[in-house]
């Protein structure tokens, strides 16, 4: 399947397509376009877009796309929703929500820094989120 979302990834942008590789569907394709051509590059590549405005897998009130990814596709994988509050608390203005959130965005900001373009920033990236989703699955299981 294909997904399609806004250029320049950061939090959100890189945790959805981790997620979606990791529990949905390995073989994603994901397309990083200008926010204003999201929609339309969606209808002609039949594509699934996200975290833009007034789509499924977006922001929903105090939730970020990373949630609505969870929630379409009912992942229910321990340490998952510790997952969730981390990348929630990164990605919003609730950075309190879990300790590791202003770390988590630090980090998006450096790879944004060090990265080509988006898909290698999440390929550099997504090694990050399978150690924070490790240490996230050990807490759950204490």
């Amino acid at each position: 399947m294909k997904y399609v979302t806004r250029k320049h990834v950061k939090v959100d942008l890189v945790a959805c397509p981790w997620l979606i590789t990791r529990f949905v569907d390995p073989q994603a394709e994901f397309l990083f376009v200008e926010p204003g051509e999201v929609m339309a590059v969606a209808a002609r590549e039949e594509a699934i877009p996200f975290d833009v405005a007034g789509v499924e897998l977006g922001h929903q009130g105090a939730n970020c796309s990373f949630d609505a990814v969870i929630a379409k596709y009912r992942i229910d994988a321990p340490g998952i929703d510790r997952l969730a509050l981390i990348v929630r608390g990164a990605d919003t203005d609730a950075k309190d929500l879990a300790p590791e959130a202003r770390g988590l965005e630090a980090i998006a900001e450096g790879f944004r820094a060090v990265g080509t373009d988006d898909h290698d920033i999440l390929r550099l990236e997504f090694p990050v989120y399978d150690a924070l989703y490790a240490y996230c699955r050990a807490r759950a299981g204490r």
